[in-house]
């Protein structure tokens, strides 16, 4: 660098002549003073003191200065930072003549302001830096923040920033905080908006929830939702096409301007994996069409289920219950009868078991249990076995089922660690429930209308029919209300208490596994005039929902499930890796690791370790955050048993930035307005570039001591006080 130096005043008329004033008035009296001592060398040395202090007050009030500029040898920077991400594929940029037919890209649109040839005229003058913001694979997101904040730091004759973007951030902090900086150190950006800021008309499906995993004959729910930007409402056939070539369709009716979420069932025929495409017809009107197609992966497999079941009498419910499950093909069930009064347990048949499983590694082979009118006791549950079943759900992912019943036993579970499970809170006062002096039905809530339990009919009016038309019954537990955190799925036709109406079909999610609880005893009644259609199908379909996630992916003595099931990009994974050892002992120690392997061939490895310490059960949780869509290979391994399991997981990325989404042109307006820059079109790079070429050169670096104020002006200024004090000392004129 080079530059000038100089001392500087910043005088006003005021300070001018209070300054020359008090200078002639101290001149005058010191020379007074001199000469009444008949020009003394020592009188003159004390005097001319006293001049010299009254002239370096007069100085100090003018405000020196002094002033160093410094001029940069380097050439300026122009910064242009052009948006590479997913939106920049949005196809919403029409031709120079306006039409809206074949409109291009966003991205191609701007592809001449990411070219070093545009800037050529800028050469004899800048040095151009073109770069792109978020171009890490897969660029779904952008961060406009970053790229601004961190110019001046990278660059140190910055000049100007040109941003070239839609303006659709979704990742670091707000843009327009970062560009205050640049506001700050006189560096404008020029921004170049591209994209409509209107959606155009589409029809997208943002999302296809398609279970990881299916059981071959069992109708799996595939779930799709469509977001409409057409101004009209459409009825079309949403077709949900499979890699085995079966296509099934279903009528949607999507409203104006909405977002609609479906679903539609399909039966896989055998095992294998398999491929499902949701695919919309392109509408008149439609401008983009390629988002009207999702795809996910889904793993058919044989179903081998073991199921639990705990009871103390022989009840209608329990022996319709054990009929249902052990007709089922997928289904191993055990039951357990305690037999009150009675010397031996059993149920004289062949699935029939004498007593509670006993450790850990006996009960975690069952899936689901079923626990029925018992409670904690002498010949029932012990403490033990209701620590082990709250162990068995909140870490191995098994389900558990309250059925309570007349005799009221379960009321003695209040306070034990099931209690902790349980989604109602039991009333005490009335442990053998309420019976009504008819049949009385479940009626479904909200929640109940929507979920894959009470789905007893294909589509939403006929399953409502259906439950309408189901037998009720004449008796419900001891239920005040339910807790927080739960989901109340069907509750009393009438009955109803100052909490509301009785809940008998509840809900809830505890640890890794899932809790209902059945505050009836009569679902064999829906039985009556249709035999096993409802009741098989009620039951078959608890059994599976609960035991899904703990058979998510599963091998001899391994298992992996995950947290949420259709995970999004972005969204933090939580893997729980089941492990046993050979004799089927849940191992308690041991280091587990999963290798994750992105679609782009980028891997990493998590480290599981048991959740709180605790590694009884067998688990180790891990997390994971996806950095891109698609399938992540995952292959699961134990150092001390040798297992390995090989699994997937699909990650959507709708949850970032996609396609489609409007443009974002306010934010780069005011970012411009910040930082005194201007917007410019995507076609006009000649006025962007007249502009920046009339730029001024880079105002010089200016360093300011100001003498005024500096400690060793006061330190002078003292000094002189105390030599003028002392002189007058030494000549007796103190």
């Amino acid at each position: 660098m080079n530059g000038d130096v100089a001392l500087r005043f910043f005088t006003t008329p005021w300070t001018v002549g209070i300054s020359v004033a008090l200078v002639v008035a101290v001149a005058a009296v010191a020379f007074t003073t001199w000469r009444r001592s008949h020009f003394a060398l020592g009188a003159g040395v004390v005097e001319g003191l006293r001049v010299l202090i009254a002239v370096l007050v007069a100085v100090m009030l003018n405000q020196p200065e002094w002033v160093e500029e410094h001029r940069p040898e380097e050439r300026p920077t122009v910064l242009v930072l052009h948006d590479a991400s997913q939106s920049m594929d949005t196809r919403d940029v029409a031709s120079p003549s306006g039409v809206a037919v074949g409109l291009g890209s966003r991205r191609d649109a701007v592809v001449a302001l990411a070219d070093q040839a545009s800037w050529q005229p800028l050469a004899d003058r800048f040095d151009v830096v073109i770069e792109p913001v978020s171009m890490a694979p897969p660029a779904v997101s952008t961060d406009l923040a970053a790229p601004l904040s961190g110019a001046i730091d990278r660059f140190a004759a910055l000049r100007a920033v040109v941003l070239v973007s839609d303006g659709d951030w979704n990742a670091g902090g707000p843009p327009l905080e970062a560009a205050q900086a640049l506001r700050l150190a006189q560096v404008p950006v020029y921004t170049v908006a591209v994209g409509s800021s209107t959606r155009l008309p589409d029809l997208d499906v943002t999302s296809l929830d398609c279970p990881t995993m299916g059981v071959a004959g069992k109708p799996v729910r595939v779930p799709f939702t469509v977001r409409s930007s057409l101004p009209t409402e459409r009825v079309l056939a949403a077709t949900l096409a499979i890699s085995s070539g079966e296509k099934i369709s279903k009528e949607v009716r999507i409203p104006p301007m909405a977002t609609v979420s479906d679903w539609i069932y399909w039966t896989p025929p055998g095992e294998g994996d398999y491929t499902v495409t949701l695919s919309l017809p392109v509408e008149p009107g439609e401008i983009l069409a390629d988002n009207n197609t999702r795809t996910a992966p889904i793993a058919v497999r044989q179903e081998h289920l073991r199921v639990l079941v705990v009871e103390s009498v022989p009840r209608w419910e329990y022996r319709y219950l054990r009929n249902a499950l052990s007709r089922d093909p997928g289904i191993e069930v055990s039951c357990l009868l305690y037999h009150p009064g009675l010397s031996k347990r059993g149920g004289g048949f062949k699935d029939a078991i004498t007593s509670f499983p006993k450790g850990r590694d006996e009960l975690s082979q069952y899936d689901v249990v079923f626990l029925g009118d018992v409670g904690v006791g002498e010949g029932q549950l012990s403490d033990e076995d209701c620590r082990l079943l709250k162990g068995l759900v909140e870490y191995q992912a098994s389900g558990l089922v309250f059925m309570p019943g007349w005799r009221g036993e379960q009321a003695s579970l209040v306070g034990t660690p099931l209690d902790e499970l349980c989604p109602v809170v039991i009333d005490t006062a009335r442990p053998d429930g309420m019976a009504s002096d008819g049949p009385r039905r479940l009626v479904l809530t909200e929640a109940g209308r929507k979920s894959l339990l009470t789905k007893l009919a294909d589509s939403s009016q006929d399953n409502l029919a259906v439950w309408e038309s189901l037998p009720g019954g004449q008796w419900y537990g001891p239920v005040l209300r339910a807790k927080a955190g739960s989901e109340v799925l069907a509750v009393h036709e009438d009955a109803a208490n100052e909490y509301g109406r009785i809940p008998l079909l509840v809900t809830r999610t505890f640890g890794a596994g899932k809790v209902l609880y059945m505050a009836t005893d009569g679902a064999w009644r829906w039985r009556k005039g249709v035999e096993d259609k409802y009741h098989y199908r009620f039951w078959g379909q608890v059994v599976r929902w609960m035991a899904y996630r703990r058979n998510m992916a599963k091998g001899e003595r391994i298992g992996l499930s995950f947290t949420p099931e259709q995970p999004l990009l972005g969204q933090t994974l939580t893997l729980d890796a089941r492990v046993a050892e050979a004799s089927g002992e849940p191992l308690s120690r041991g280091e587990v690791t999963a290798r994750i392997t992105a679609p782009s061939g980028a891997s990493d490895t998590v480290r599981c370790a048991p959740p709180g310490g605790d590694g009884e059960w067998g688990v180790f949780a891990g997390s994971f955050t996806p950095r891109e869509p698609g399938t992540h290979a995952v292959v699961l391994a134990c150092k001390e048993t040798g297992d390995t399991l090989d699994a997937s997981i699909f990650v959507q990325g709708s949850v970032e930035e996609g396609t489609g989404q409007p443009a974002r042109p306010e934010v780069l307006a005011e970012i411009s307005q910040l930082t005194r820059g201007r917007t410019a079109r995507p076609d006009d790079v000649a006025g962007l570039v007249e502009s920046l070429a009339s730029l001024p050169d880079p105002p010089p670096s200016i360093r300011r001591l100001q003498l005024w104020s500096h400690p060793l002006a006061a330190v002078m200024l003292v000094t002189l006080l105390g030599l003028f004090w002392i002189g007058r000392k030494r000549q007796g004129l103190v």
